[in-house]
């Protein structure tokens, strides 16, 4: 989220050179992709390098273009497999630390952490302290959630970004990149970032490259609206071709400070360069007669071709500008910055507002009634990604303070904002939202009286699990998560009259993903549930039984009791997002060889098949092998008399997990 739209990046294609070798013109291929930011490309064609040559380059790309795309299981997957590779760098260790700690792995964060410090010596050890310290505040945090509920606004969110509430005139603004024309996502996939040629009349004006779908714009909806039917473009006072950011308003309601891109008349330096289009904020003040916004004016301190301002807020009496820049005094990647409002109404020189700044990124800058500051960091003490951080005002300066569980998470959290004392917005790509990034109103309240405890346990050997990752999904919510303590155990606190169901989750061990609800209808106040999860540990090239996969005489198609069977193997591969198999199909001895092995491979192939498209299962993630009666599991082989049962024994279809 954070670089969403920070940057534009205008470029002209080169043609690519023949390659004699098919690997290499799939990664040259897939470099120039990887090169203009279209990651999802470049994803598909590194996957099939990898496959044809499984080099650190490949891996090294595949999990960058992961991290990019927010992809977090991805990215620790293959940053995994980079780390472990000869000649990796250090900073990849560094990636996969990140990684781990956006997807709740704190413990095994702090482990690469350390990694990173062995093997980086610039680094100090004030530096890893607060690395490791944050993965413990993270799980301290999470054990001891601020009382408050979110919900995600499904009125306002689609499954593209959604994000940035402003409150103005009873309406919700906000920003997204849903299709403008129909409000249906745009499905136009694997496009360039943005081709610019002087010669035309410039880049795309419906399809943003990086994610192929529409510019972010301005909609605006009614408080009150209960669907997405109300929902419509705001009204700008200028032509918006390209991205549109979050408004902030002043309190009369008469003036407007909004960040939008366009692409300016006249570039410095080659024209045949990649250009970088910055983000700029513009101003409007409304006519007191017409009640129309007049045109935009550009904020004095733009420089588009140089570094961005965006996220502007404007206090409600219009004296004072907040923004966030890169501009040249940044100590980061963005800065929060200010601008006083002389009495002629010129803003002053920008100030950095270097009590709140890190050397990461800052964002979504905003100011409450009382005078309390919120904003978003990646570079303070937080869980991951963009933390919400409350800065209150003190004589010799700010007090700052992490806004805790369940505000923050280990992704990206963001656009706070506090409609009344009790209650207020905020925006997060958190898992288990409808879109990359989502709108969440959130309530403060009371503890919950139900408490919900137990323990995860090793399956086999009935060992407790620690720092295992549990979620808690209500029926009618979004996800809670925690982590077990060094003994297993792990606890939630749960509303009356509702319904959960619950996950255990750890690197190593398929996930016990429970599908029955648990309730707290009907129980009385303070009832402690109790519930353990019990996770299997992963035993590579172990071969593993699908039950009752029969198939017609000499046939391969996929029976309807075969299918039940399959879609249990699709449940684990779904539970189970970055584990590979392997499934093998096996014939009895009777029947030609040859004829076994051709039979057994048509059948695996049309397993595979039903799982890759009746399951959704990406292709890469599972293989097909035809055994045949290579693999007899008794002494049933070839002129050997033998019952139907123990024939029936070779007949089978096993997966194997062959990477995690």
């Amino acid at each position: 989220m954070k670089k969403l739209y920070t940057k534009l990046i205008l470029f002209l294609l080169l043609v690519l050179p023949g390659l004699s070798s098919r690997a290499q013109y799939i990664v040259k291929q897939a470099d120039q992709q990887y090169d203009i930011f279209n990651y999802s490309k470049a994803v598909e064609l590194y996957l099939k390098a990898y496959k044809k040559d499984s080099t650190l380059h490949n891996a090294e790309r595949l999990a960058n273009s992961y991290r990019f795309m927010h992809d977090y299981l991805n990215a620790e997957k293959w940053f995994a497999i980079t780390t472990a590779k000869t000649g990796s760098k250090t900073e990849n260790v560094l990636r996969y630390a990140e990684a781990l700690k956006n997807n709740l792995k704190y413990a095994e964060a702090k482990a690469q952490y350390t990694k990173y410090y062995t093997l980086s010596r610039p680094i100090d050890t004030a530096r890893l302290n607060f690395w490791t310290s944050a993965c413990d505040s993270a799980m301290r945090w999470m054990k001891n959630p601020v009382p408050v509920t979110l919900k995600n606004e499904a009125s306002l969110n689609s499954n593209q970004s959604d994000w940035g509430t402003v409150i103005y005139n009873n309406q919700i603004l906000f920003t997204s990149d849903r299709s403008a024309k129909d409000k249906e996502a745009v499905t136009k996939k694997n496009k360039p970032f943005l081709r610019f040629d002087y010669r035309n009349e410039g880049p795309n004006k419906d399809i943003y490259g990086w994610t192929g779908r529409s510019y972010l714009k301005l909609y605006s909806v009614p408080q009150n609206a209960a669907t997405t039917d109300a929902i419509q473009l705001f009204e700008l006072p200028a032509r918006a071709d390209y991205h549109v950011g979050p408004p902030s308003f002043t309190a009369d309601g008469t003036e407007m400070c909004f960040t939008m891109t366009r692409i300016p008349e006249r570039w410095e330096g080659r024209k045949d360069s990649v250009k970088t289009v910055n983000i700029e904020v513009y101003t409007s003040k409304k006519n007191p007669i017409s009640q129309r916004w007049e045109k935009p004016v550009p904020f004095k301190y733009n420089n588009v071709q140089y570094w961005s301002v965006g996220d502007p807020f404007i206090t409600p009496d219009g004296k004072t500008l907040y923004f966030v820049s890169d501009m040249t005094g940044t100590t980061g990647g963005t800065d929060i910055w200010y601008c006083n409002r002389g009495v002629d109404g010129d803003w002053a020189k920008p100030v950095n507002f270097r009590v709140l700044n890190t050397t990461g990124n800052e964002r979504t800058p905003v100011m409450s009634t009382d005078s309390i500051f919120y904003f978003s960091s990646d570079g303070a003490k937080g869980m991951g990604g963009l933390d919400v951080f409350r800065a209150v005002p003190r004589i010799n300066g700010y007090q700052k303070q992490n806004m805790g569980y369940p505000f923050n998470s280990p992704q990206d959290d963001f656009a706070f904002l506090l409609s009344s004392n009790t209650t207020g917005y905020l925006s997060s790509n958190r898992q288990g939202g409808a879109g990359s990034d989502d709108i969440y109103s959130f309530v403060y309240q009371p503890a919950p009286t139900y408490l919900l405890t137990g323990v995860v346990f090793n399956k086999s050997t009935r060992q407790r699990i620690p720092n295992s990752t549990v979620t808690l999904t209500p029926v009618k919510g979004r996800d809670l998560k925690a982590q077990s303590d060094a003994n297993g155990a792990y606890k939630f606190t749960l509303q009356s009259n509702s319904e959960y169901r619950l996950k255990g989750a750890k690197e190593g061990y398929l996930s016990d993903n429970d599908d029955r609800p648990i309730s707290t209808a009907g129980l009385p106040p303070t009832q402690e549930i109790r519930k353990n999860l019990y996770l299997e540990k992963i035993v590579l090239k172990k071969a593993i039984r699908l039950e009752n996969i029969y198939y017609d005489l000499d046939k391969a198609d996929i029976r309807p009791d075969a299918a039940i069977e399959l879609d249990k193997l699709i449940k684990i591969l779904k539970d189970n997002p970055t584990i590979e198999v392997e499934l093998g199909s096996h014939t009895d001895s009777r029947g030609d060889d040859d004829y076994n092995k051709e039979l057994s491979e048509r059948r695996a192939n049309a397993a595979v098949d039903y799982i890759t498209t009746v399951g959704g299962i990406d292709e890469y993630r599972i293989i097909a092998r035809g055994y045949g009666e290579s693999r007899l599991l008794n002494r049933c082989g070839n002129g050997v008399k033998c019952s139907e049962t123990d024939h029936q024994l070779n007949r089978r279809t096993e997966f194997t997990i062959i990477k995690y």
